[in-house]
């Protein structure tokens, strides 16, 4: 009897050892931690609450550019846009990286087969992501989608419709305006991330482990268009409003933003120094949280499914935010720029026998970071790829949340010819702007203290030079930013 005991435990070790699990990536368009579970008692989000009260949830992430396609091209190449070059919308992965070996790739070499729904990469704006990371062509639906006629002046296409879906980019700007939120009474699957979560739960329910399925959603990015039930969930007069609207005291100009993509909405100024009139900022942030409310709903939809199909023991899931979201701060709306609330990301991570429920940890963290930490939870070689590898696994934070394997985060944001380098430390946060390559000399610096000055009042640089100095030894560490 004791002989087949021990027989049957070592038929059983590799077995366990060997497992092979799941991976359900869920990304989602300008997202900021305007989340019940990250504090937000506004927000109405059961959903992404109750997937954060199953594994860990990361207080301190950020991407590593505030702008969508170089942020996600971070995320799937482990590799900040700063080490690739690949910074804008327009940016061609395979003409700059032929060679690249993506995150679905990588586990496509690896056994499992890749899927795409929704938006993953970034499409549109003459880019069409890369379909080749992936074991069958990307399911996309609708990035801007509009059901009332009167939201885009009797149905035409608007100028934002045409950029993400590649038509008429050479003249964008002689098409119309669309709205920048509607309220219909419709049903979720009216609107596209309705129908991606019901393609994501069609495919959970008929997929054969092991697979990497990559599900992105794109609410809450502008038009705020979601079925009028999730503007009722808020009461806009409750809403926080922004509490500083102008630009930390001494910030360099570089530093700033004015209109940008906000102003390709009606009924937004389009004049860059027009005022935002109060009760459209308020439209604007009820807007936003409608639509958060709105895709938690549908990414409870995929999480049913994956209980359902009894596949949760056996995933690891992923929630991430490509960047965050100004609501007025600095009189800034969208993101492009180097501050916080551009910056800081959710990132929930749930890897069933490694992470604690309902755990969370101040361990500071990149978008970067996911790549190699999903490839040491499914057991795959440590990557070694044609592109720099600029992420760390979290692994040992995710077994213990007082680990500590960084004390910076990193990122940027380009304005013409120079970059701003920015790293995020637990207090402070020091940008560097210059050009590549330029002497240290001709940089201009910002430096904000999140202890004492949280809404970024005060560029505090030209008066603590002994800060700047310490934390630019920091930022030395990492290689000149390409042009």
């Amino acid at each position: 009897m004791r002989l087949l005991l021990i027989l049957i435990l070592i038929a059983l070790v590799p077995a366990l050892e060997g497992e092979v699990p799941n991976v359900l990536l869920i990304l989602v368009d300008d997202l900021k931690p305007t989340l019940g579970c990250y504090g937000d008692a506004h927000a109405k989000t059961p959903n992404l609450d109750r997937l954060a009260a199953r594994g860990m949830r990361f207080d301190r992430a950020y991407c590593n550019q505030a702008v969508c396609a170089p942020s996600r091209f971070s995320l799937l190449l482990g590799s900040r846009s700063s080490s690739t070059g690949l910074y804008g919308l327009q940016s061609q992965l395979r003409e700059k990286w032929p060679q690249a070996v993506t995150l679905p790739q990588y586990f496509g070499q690896h056994g499992y087969r890749s899927y795409s729904l929704g938006k993953v990469f970034h499409t549109g704006h003459g880019n069409e992501g890369d379909p080749s990371s992936f074991s069958e062509p990307p399911w996309k639906d609708k990035v801007i989608e509009y059901l009332d006629p009167r939201s885009t002046q009797g149905g035409q296409l608007t100028r934002e419709e045409a950029l993400f879906s590649n038509q008429f980019l050479e003249r964008i700007k002689t098409l119309p305006r669309g709205m920048a939120f509607e309220a219909p009474e419709a049903d979720d699957e009216d609107y596209a991330d309705g129908r991606v979560a019901k393609e994501a739960c069609k495919r959970l329910r008929n997929l054969k482990p092991p697979f990497f399925l990559a599900v992105g959603f794109v609410r809450p990015h502008l038009p705020f268009s979601v079925p009028a039930k999730y503007w009722k969930m808020h009461d806009p007069n409750q809403l926080p409003q922004p509490v500083l609207e102008k630009m930390p005291l001494g910030a360099p100009d570089i530093a700033g933003k004015k209109g940008g993509e906000i102003a390709a909405y009606e009924p937004v100024p389009q004049k860059p120094d027009a005022d935002m009139p109060a009760e459209l900022k308020k439209q604007l942030i009820h807007g936003y949280y409608a639509a958060t409310s709105f895709v938690d709903a549908q990414i409870g939809r995929v999480l049913d499914e994956l209980e359902k199909t009894k596949l949760a023991e056996g995933t690891i899931v992923v929630l991430w935010g490509d960047h965050g979201f100004h609501l007025g701060d600095h009189g800034i709306w969208t993101k492009h720029t180097n501050y916080e609330q551009a910056n800081r990301i959710p990132l929930i991570l749930v890897a069933p026998g490694i992470t604690e429920p309902g755990t969370c940890t101040g361990q500071l963290t990149e978008s970067v970071d996911v790549y190699p930490t999903l490839a040491e939870l499914a057991h795959l070689p440590s990557p070694r790829l044609p592109q720099p590898m600029d992420g760390i696994s979290l692994v040992p934070v995710l077994k213990n949340p007082k680990m500590r394997l960084r004390d910076h985060a990193y990122h940027c944001y380009p304005k013409g010819a120079q970059i701003g380098r920015a790293i995020r430390t637990e207090r402070y946060r020091l940008v560097e702007w210059k050009k590549p390559g330029a002497p240290a000399a001709t940089a201009e610096m910002e430096l904000y203290d999140y202890e004492t000055d949280p809404l970024e009042t005060n560029n505090l640089a030209p008066q603590c030079p002994e800060i700047v100095q310490e934390l630019r030894s920091i930022l030395a560490r990492h290689p000149e930013a390409k042009p």
